[in-house]
């Protein structure tokens, strides 16, 4: 089985914060006289990085506002997650053979498929992609959004989410079931030959460094896009999305808040990237560039 992620002690908290360096995509937008802060994470962490560095930390304690894709530490948001993850009614059942891989990789990964039966094939196997990275140490549970909600809250800031949950799973399970089969298929394939995993490590390095170029080529080494309908399906996953979270931002920002929005990286990749965006609705956006 994968290591279980654990709770740091307050010594090993310490100890991070000595050594604590920056990692990641920062942009500064500003506008009214005010400053907020677009910040990409990778939806996973390593223990290493559970306390911020200097800069993103200096950025977060500037503004009032922490926006998250979503605010998991709202118990009202997880029941409203359990809900939406059944997908669109009437879904049609997998057929024998990719249930049996599915049931597969759910005994891989040391959990009890029964626990996850009533949510969409989907999002099954969108779980265990998400963690395929806990046996080379990248585990959600010390992904930077957890991070940047539990030091948002602990100062007294306002955590605000920018989605819900049923409009992020709408992107995720498409209408079509044969496509929605087909991405299925994708993810076992993936996760059966291991090369899942290898993505992960290589994502995870890519943030790490704050290495811009590398992640504008995601499609070139991502291993999931193939065709039209995976190209149409990252376009809705990211691209059509990003108008939306550009709006809320700018909503919070005239409202008189100096917003920290953290959100997945691939939403300030691209043609359509959060920092194209604000600028298009009046920001004056710059780049924080972190030291090596």
């Amino acid at each position: 089985c994968p290591p279980v992620a654990e709770v740091p002690s307050a010594e090993q908290i310490q100890l991070r914060r000595q050594t604590a360096r920056d990692r990641g995509f920062l942009w500064r937008i500003d506008k009214d006289g005010r400053s907020s802060y677009l910040y990409g994470t990778i939806h996973l962490g390593r223990v290493e990085w559970i306390v911020p560095g200097p800069l993103v930390t200096q950025a977060l304690g500037a503004t009032d506002t922490l926006a998250l894709e979503l605010d998991l530490g709202e118990p009202q948001t997880l029941r409203d997650v359990q809900a939406a993850m059944a997908g669109p009614a009437g879904a049609a059942p997998l057929p024998a053979a990719l249930q049996t891989r599915l049931r597969r990789q759910f005994d891989a990964a040391c959990l009890p498929a029964a626990a996850f039966a009533a949510a969409h094939p989907v999002m099954q196997a969108v779980t265990l992609a998400a963690l395929a990275g806990r046996w080379d140490g990248l585990d959600p549970a010390y992904a930077q959004e957890g991070v940047l909600a539990g030091y948002a809250r602990a100062s007294q800031r306002r955590v605000v989410a920018l989605e819900t949950p049923q409009a992020q799973i709408a992107a995720l399970v498409p209408a079509d079931p044969h496509r929605a089969q087909a991405v299925v298929d994708q993810a076992l394939d993936q996760l059966e030959t291991g090369r899942l995993r290898r993505q992960l490590n290589v994502l995870a390095d890519v943030w790490e460094r704050g290495d811009l170029d590398e992640l504008e080529r995601y499609e070139t080494w991502c291993d999931c896009v193939h065709d039209d309908d995976d190209r149409a399906f990252m376009r809705r996953l990211n691209d059509e999305r990003n108008p939306g979270l550009a709006d809320r931002i700018d909503a919070l920002h005239r409202d008189g808040r100096r917003v920290f929005a953290a959100v997945g990286a691939l939403h300030l990749a691209g043609p359509q990237a959060l920092p194209s965006l604000m600028r298009a609705r009046g920001y004056r956006v710059e780049r924080i560039l972190f030291r090596p």
